[in-house]
């Protein structure tokens, strides 16, 4: 019988008096015992968070165990292969260290970009671009997430080395768009990096006021070639989590090779691929350039295992660089 149930017992029972009513035996006992549990439970607590704890740090080293034996295959020995050189420092993946590979092979022309997609901000392929003393536009379309940018890189904005427009980008809109920007009037772009989620290719296939040396564009992994797959144009779709989602890489190269642009890899993840316009490529990338050669599958969950640092700061950027210092800049000012 629980003490409850027999608290409750002697309770309806009654009976004469005794120095100490059985009922309030009962409940002392009672509550020595929840006492007791409620101890037990604060070491379980302290345990799973210990166990946490542990999980949170070690997912991350599985995760870089587990890329470094895929990297050590023979198929990404070859050194003209990007994959190895993969790193992050503000980009969602590895993106980072490959275009900075990239722009160490072909040579950085103008130092400016155009990335939509952006988020916040603080995890894309053009923030280290930005605090590097490139300058460029971002476009999203998420009020909140303007208001984000406004606040955190307000700084770069009123300086000019960035700009922002709030936009959904469409097949329709996306030249007018990006040709109404400060940063096409040279004509040339050093990178344009596309992630939406869905309608890429067609938005690809749409720019024309700029001519871009280096493309990062997402594709639909799940799709190996020779699988030639693109999602049916909607101006209005948004991505739901599924697996419809983007173009096969095999379509991508396909759009690639017509637009000018040559296929030079894909990143460990399975996520992005990596164009360079075909009169800069020359021998210096991977061949054959075909999908096949470059492919990679879906290893999103390797995502977990690209952790730099403390999280993004949410307040503004102010680096400078120990060069202008030497020169007599301002401490802390904006790149």
């Amino acid at each position: 019988m629980s003490l409850l149930g027999g608290l409750f017992r002697s309770t309806g029972a009654g009976g004469g008096a005794t120095a100490a009513p059985p009922e309030s035996r009962a409940g002392e006992r009672l509550v020595d015992e929840l006492r007791a549990l409620g101890e037990r439970l604060a070491a379980v607590e302290r345990r799973l968070a210990n166990l946490n704890q542990f999980a949170s740090a070690d997912l991350p080293l599985q995760c870089e165990r587990a890329r470094r034996e895929i990297l050590g295959e023979a198929r990404y020995a070859d050194p003209r292969r990007l994959e190895r050189h993969g790193r992050k420092v503000y980009s969602q993946n590895d993106e980072d260290g490959i275009l900075e590979e990239i722009f160490r092979r072909i040579g950085i022309a103008s130092r400016s970009f155009v990335e939509f997609g952006v988020t916040d901000g603080r995890e894309c392929n053009s923030l280290k671009l930005v605090l590097e003393g490139w300058h460029g536009l971002w476009i999203e379309a998420g009020a909140t997430f303007c208001a984000a940018i406004r606040r955190t890189f307000g700084e770069q904005l009123a300086a000019g080395a960035l700009e922002l427009v709030q936009s959904m980008v469409t097949a329709e809109n996306i030249d007018a768009v990006i040709g109404g920007a400060r940063v096409a009037r040279g004509g040339e772009l050093d990178l344009l990096s596309i992630d939406i989620d869905g309608n890429d290719y067609h938005v690809l296939a749409a720019i024309r006021a700029v001519r871009p040396r280096v493309v990062v564009v997402e594709y639909n992994a799940k799709f190996p070639p020779p699988m030639d797959l693109v999602p049916r144009y909607d101006p209005q779709y948004a991505w739901d989590g599924t697996d419809y989602m983007g173009a096969s890489l095999q379509a991508l190269a396909g759009l690639g090779g017509r637009l000018g642009l040559q296929l030079v890899g894909t990143n460990i993840t399975g996520s992005n691929a990596f164009f360079v316009r075909s009169d800069l490529a020359g021998d210096r990338f991977f061949a054959p350039a075909t999908a096949e050669a470059l492919y990679n599958p879906p290893r999103y969950w390797l995502t977990s295992g690209f952790v730099v640092g403390h999280r993004p700061a949410e307040r503004p950027y102010r680096y400078t660089s120990d060069a202008a210092l030497g020169r007599g800049g301002a401490a802390g000012s904006a790149p």
